[in-house]
């Protein structure tokens, strides 16, 4: 197991004026970070209009890159507060915080992960193997978009509609979509250490035999420094290693109503999801099987 390192102190958005819509409102108003988390969401009632809210949301953010993440639910901190935690470090149900004994479990299983990965890309392999081989971020962000282990990272996307059509994929009456915000972003690997975030664009980093991050637009957003190992004791606090701090707004909508324009219709499962179409599915497919169960 690699050895225990802490990770930054994530900047929380909104300490300045934020422009965001909230349940009730109309148009965009100042608010901060804990109202947007805290509300039920801004509802729309179609893409377009989904597409028009966003589109004054970043003219009026301008200083910010806006990503995007669609959910099936809206997950809620024990202080009620929307929560996006990487899988590695979420909570069980009902607690504030993971217990150390499980985020050490889930360490050693990426670890795990990680070392198979490496052995699936044998000498002579796809283009790409010395460098998933040397690079932990691009190994990590392989398990983590290929849903094989929860890692620290956490699965955004630039498409506002790869966003809205995985928030509609889980069947239910209302779907969310979140938006987050990060300072600007250059090349493959974007870091602000200021603000205790990194930024990874997926179709720079991932070898070309991995074929869902082009489809879906995939970036990950991780702690700078990222965790090594398991934090002893914590170094910062549950919630200042909540992605939700870094939410512009929050979005709900009815997906049966939401995709009723037939100019404008959600991705289909089987594009977001091409299955074993992808080469990089099939290495995905013998590492899961190797480390089932997971933690």
């Amino acid at each position: 197991m690699m050895p225990p390192q802490g990770g930054g102190v994530m900047e929380q958005l909104g300490v300045s004026k934020l422009w965001s819509f909230l349940d009730g409102g109309d148009g965009a108003v100042p608010v901060t970070n804990g109202v947007v988390r805290s509300g039920r969401g801004f509802r729309v009632g179609s893409y377009l209009e989904l597409a028009a809210r966003v589109a004054e949301l970043q003219f009026r953010n301008r200083q910010h890159v806006l990503l995007f993440r669609g959910q099936g639910g809206d997950w809620r901190s024990v202080q009620g507060r929307t929560s996006i935690m990487p899988g590695l470090l979420r909570p069980p149900p009902g607690r504030s915080r993971a217990p150390a004994a499980l985020i050490a479990a889930r360490f050693e299983t990426l670890s795990r992960a990680e070392a198979l990965l490496a052995q699936a890309f044998p000498p002579g392999g796809p283009l790409g193997r010395q460098r998933v081989a040397r690079t932990r971020l691009l190994r990590w962000s392989i398990l983590q978009h290929y849903e094989i282990c929860p890692t620290p990272l956490l699965d955004v996307t630039h498409s506002l509609r790869v966003a809205a059509s995985f928030a509609s994929l889980g069947g239910g009456e209302e779907a969310f979509l979140h938006v987050l915000a990060v300072p600007n972003l250059s090349g493959a690997v974007t870091v602000h250490a200021e603000g205790g975030l990194q930024v990874l664009r997926l179709a720079s980093m991932c070898p070309p035999v991995a074929m869902r991050p082009h489809i879906q637009e995939g970036y990950l957003l991780g702690e700078y420094p990222e965790l090594a190992g398991p934090p002893q004791g914590l170094p910062a606090l549950p919630h200042e290693m909540d992605f939700g701090r870094r939410m512009v707004a929050k979005f709900r909508f009815e997906p049966g109503r939401f995709w009723a324009d037939p100019a404008f219709l959600p991705v289909p499962r089987e594009a977001l999801y091409p299955g074993e179409r992808d080469p990089l599915e099939r290495i995905a497919q013998g590492i899961r099987a190797a480390l089932d169960p997971l933690p």
